[in-house]
C-alpha cells in the first residue's frame, strides 16, 4: 500500500509526511556524526530527532485513523487518537530531556574528546533540515490541531538542539574547551522542557474529558440566560473536546415557546457562533428538572428572569 493511498491527502497529513521523511534521514546522519565525533550535543540532537521521527509517525497514524467514519462501537470515530498521540509525544520528549541531562552531568565530570569540525558541518545541515520541517508544520493548522502542534514542538526542540550543537562546535574549534558540549545540551533541554510540560498537561486535560481552557462554563450559562429571552436557567452542563471538535450536553429550562424547533436552533446558533461548539445536545425543560444528578441547586439564572409558570 502506497503512502498516498494510506495517509489522507489533507494539508496536515502532507506536511507531517514530508517532515517525517526529512527528519528520519537527518536523524540517522546526526547519530552517525555524533558517534564519530564524540559530541553529546549532536547525539542529544539525534535523540531529539529520533523522538521527532516517532512523534511524526504517531501523528500520521492518528490523522489516518481519526478520519475513519464512526461506527456502532466508536460513535465519535477515532478523533481521540490525535490527543493521545500528542500526549505520548510530549511524554516521550520529557523522557529524552531527562536522559540528556543525566548524560550531560556524567560527561561534565568525565570530559570526552570532541571533533569540532565534523560536528559543526553536521549540526549546520541538521539545523537547515529542522528549519525546513518547522516551517512545513507551522504552515499547517497547528493552532487548531493539537497533534500538529505536538509535532511542531518536537521539531522546535530539535531546531534549538542544532543551534546548541553549532555553538558548541564553534567554541570547541576556537578554544578547545569540551565541557561546553554537555553544558549547551542541558540548556537546550531546559528550553524545551517548559513547552513539553504545557503540552502534556493540555493533552492530559483533554483525555480526562476536561472542558476547553478558554471556555468558562459559569459565564456560558449566564450568557445563554441573558442573551435568549426564553431561557430561564441552564444546568447539567457537560463540555469536552474530541480531536478538533467541541461537544456539549446541557439542560435548559425555558418558557414554553410557540415554536420549539426555532428556539432550539437559536440556542444552537448561539453556542456555535459565540463558543465554536458545533455539536450540542440540548434537553429543553418547562419545569424544574427532577433528575437526581442534575445539580439543579447549582443552576445559574439571569437576574432579569423571575417568571413563574
Amino acid at each position: 500500500m502506497s503512502a498516498s493511498s494510506f495517509f489522507p491527502q489533507d494539508s496536515n497529513s502532507k506536511r507531517l509526511l514530508i517532515a517525517f521523511a526529512v527528519t528520519t534521514v537527518f536523524m540517522i546522519a546526526e547519530a552517525i556524526g555524533g558517534w564519530l565525533s564524540g559530541s553529546l550535543a549532536l547525539l542529544a540532537d539525534a535523540g531529539h530527532m529520533l523522538t521527532d521521527s516517532a512523534a511524526l509517525f504517531i501523528a500520521l497514524m492518528a490523522v489516518h485513523f481519526s478520519q475513519r467514519k464512526p461506527d456502532s462501537r466508536h460513535t465519535f470515530g477515532y478523533l481521540r487518537l490525535t490527543t493521545l498521540a500528542a500526549f505520548v509525544n510530549a511524554a516521550a520528549l520529557l523522557l529524552i530531556v531527562v536522559l540528556i541531562f543525566w548524560e550531560a552531568v556524567r560527561r561534565f565530570f568525565t570530559p570526552h574528546e570532541v571533533m569540532g569540525g565534523p560536528m559543526l558541518i553536521i549540526a549546520i545541515a541538521g539545523l537547515c533540515a529542522n528549519i525546513f520541517c518547522f516551517w512545513i508544520l507551522h504552515r499547517g493548522e497547528e493552532e487548531k490541531n493539537i497533534n500538529v502542534r505536538a509535532a511542531a514542538l518536537h521539531v522546535m526542540g530539535d531546531l534549538l538542539g542544532s543551534v546548541g550543537a553549532i555553538v558548541a562546535a564553534i567554541v570547541i574549534l576556537t578554544t578547545g574547551w569540551t565541557p561546553i558540549d554537555p553544558i549547551l545540551s542541558v540548556l537546550v533541554s531546559v528550553l524545551v522542557l517548559r513547552s513539553a510540560w504545557r503540552l502534556l498537561k493540555e493533552s492530559f486535560h483533554e483525555l480526562l474529558e476536561g472542558a476547553p481552557q478558554e471556555i468558562d462554563i459559569d459565564k456560558l450559562r449566564k450568557d445563554l440566560c441573558s442573551s435568549i429571552y426564553e431561557v430561564r436557567n441552564v444546568h447539567h452542563v457537560h463540555l469536552w473536546q474530541v480531536g478538533d471538535q467541541r461537544l456539549m450536553t446541557l439542560h435548559v429550562q425555558v418558557i414554553p415557546p410557540q415554536d420549539n424547533d426555532e428556539l432550539l436552533q437559536r440556542i444552537q446558533h448561539h453556542l456555535l457562533h459565540h463558543y465554536h461548539i458545533g455539536h450540542a445536545t440540548i434537553q429543553m425543560e418547562y419545569q424544574h428538572c427532577e433528575a437526581p444528578d442534575c445539580g439543579i441547586h447549582q443552576t445559574v439564572s439571569s437576574g432579569e428572569h423571575h417568571h413563574h409558570h
